[in-house]
C-alpha cells in the first residue's frame, strides 16, 4: 500500500510539472501583455507582474485591420471545418461499412495524403489557385484549408464509424427505420465524440496556419489573423506589449470553440443507443 501511494504521488507530481512546463509560455504571454511598457524589456523576469495595465490590449486590438482579419480567419476556419466534416463523413461511412474493390488502397491514399508535408505542396497549390483565379480570394483559402484537414477527418471518422456496432443500425431498421433514418437516428449521434475531435483539430489547424495565408492573400482586406500579427514587427523594432496582447486575443476563439463543442462529448456517447 505505501508503495502504491508513493507511485501515485510521483505520477501526480510528474503530471503537475509537465502541465506547468507546457502552460508557462501561455502564462508568460498573458502576463507580458498586462505589464506596463517600462517593465517589458527589463533584465529580469517577474513571475507576478508588479503592475497591471490593459493599454497593450487597447493598442493591439485597435490596430487597423484587426476586425477584418478576425472575420477572415473565422470564415476561413469555420468554412473549412464544415466542409471537411461533411466530406469526411461521406467518405468515412463507405470506408468503414462497405466492401468494394480498392477500398484498402483508397484508405491508404487518405493516410498518405495526411502524412504529406503541407509546406511541400505550396508551389503546386499556388499554381492551381492561380489557374483557377482564386488567389487573394477567401474561397481559395477555404479550399486549401479544406484539403489540409480532410484526410485527417476522413481517417479519424472511419475509426469511429467502425467502432459503432452495425447491429444497432440493423435493429433500428427492423423497427421501421430506413437505412438513412437508422444512420441519422443511431450512428450519427454516436459519432459526436469523433465529430468534436476532428472539428477541433481542423479549426486549430486552419486558425493557426500562416504560410499559405501569407502567400495567397496579397491584399490587406483579405489577410488572416496570423498574417496580421506579423505587422507588429517593423524595421524600428517590435511592439512586444501589443504583440503579446494581440496573441492573447488570438487564442480566445479557439478556446471558445472548444468550450462550445465539448458539451457534445458526453451526450454523443449514449444518444441513439437506447430505444425510445
Amino acid at each position: 500500500m505505501p508503495r502504491t501511494r508513493a507511485m501515485r504521488v510521483a505520477v501526480s507530481a510528474a503530471g503537475v510539472l509537465a502541465t506547468a512546463f507546457f502552460a508557462f509560455p501561455t502564462y508568460w504571454m498573458v502576463t507580458t501583455a498586462l505589464k506596463p511598457s517600462g517593465q517589458l524589456l527589463s533584465d529580469g523576469y517577474d513571475l507576478v507582474p508588479l503592475g497591471l495595465t490593459f493599454e497593450h490590449f487597447v493598442g493591439g486590438t485597435g490596430k487597423a485591420g484587426f476586425l477584418t482579419a478576425l472575420g477572415n480567419s473565422l470564415m476561413a476556419s469555420l468554412g473549412a471545418v464544415v466542409c471537411a466534416l461533411v466530406a469526411g463523413l461521406l467518405a468515412a461511412v463507405p470506408l468503414a461499412r462497405m466492401r468494394f474493390r480498392g477500398r484498402k488502397g483508397f484508405a491508404m491514399l487518405v493516410l498518405v495524403a495526411q502524412m504529406a508535408p503541407f509546406e511541400a505542396l505550396l508551389i503546386p497549390m499556388y499554381l492551381m489557385m492561380r489557374d483557377l483565379n482564386l488567389l487573394d480570394r477567401l474561397p481559395g483559402l477555404i479550399l486549401v484549408y479544406f484539403g489540409a484537414t480532410l484526410p485527417f477527418t476522413a481517417w479519424t471518422l472511419r475509426g469511429f464509424v467502425r467502432g459503432i456496432p452495425l447491429e444497432l443500425e440493423e435493429a433500428a431498421m427492423m423497427d421501421g427505420c430506413g437505412r438513412w433514418g437508422a444512420f441519422r437516428r443511431v450512428t450519427l449521434p454516436l459519432l459526436g465524440p469523433g465529430l468534436v475531435a476532428t472539428s477541433v483539430f481542423g479549426f486549430i489547424t486552419a486558425w493557426n496556419e500562416f504560410l499559405y495565408a501569407l502567400t495567397f492573400m496579397q491584399s490587406k482586406d483579405n489577410v488572416t489573423l496570423p498574417v496580421w500579427l506579423s505587422g507588429f514587427q517593423s524595421k524600428f523594432g517590435t511592439d512586444w506589449g501589443a504583440t503579446m496582447a494581440a496573441s492573447t486575443v488570438f487564442t480566445l476563439p479557439v478556446l471558445i470553440f472548444f468550450l462550445v463543442v465539448q458539451r457534445n462529448l458526453v451526450s454523443g456517447l449514449t444518444a441513439g443507443a437506447v430505444k425510445g
